[in-house]
């Protein structure tokens, strides 16, 4: 259901600094983060998320998330951006 998500969102940040830039800043709706995906990667993100009071939710596949997000790599991280 998330791929879908991200698939339709009209904005979105692809990648670590480009989401945790977008948490920070109150722009990010929703946070997308890979099971895949090293640990080091995503815990951090988990926790700005948690701190800033921006729902996050985890999906399967790096390489799927990529995919919905219409890059051709995986990806660990997606935001969502507020219209």
């Amino acid at each position: 259901m998330s791929y879908e998500k991200v698939k339709q969102a009209k904005q979105l940040v692809i990648g670590t600094k480009q989401s945790k830039k977008a948490i920070e800043r109150q722009r990010a709706l929703l946070v997308v983060l890979a099971q895949d995906a090293d640990l080091m990667v995503t815990y951090p993100i988990q926790v700005i998320c948690e701190e800033n009071h921006v729902a996050y939710t985890y999906v399967s596949s790096m390489k799927e998330l990529g995919k919905a997000s219409g890059i051709q790599v995986g990806t660990a991280v997606v935001a969502i951006l507020k219209d």
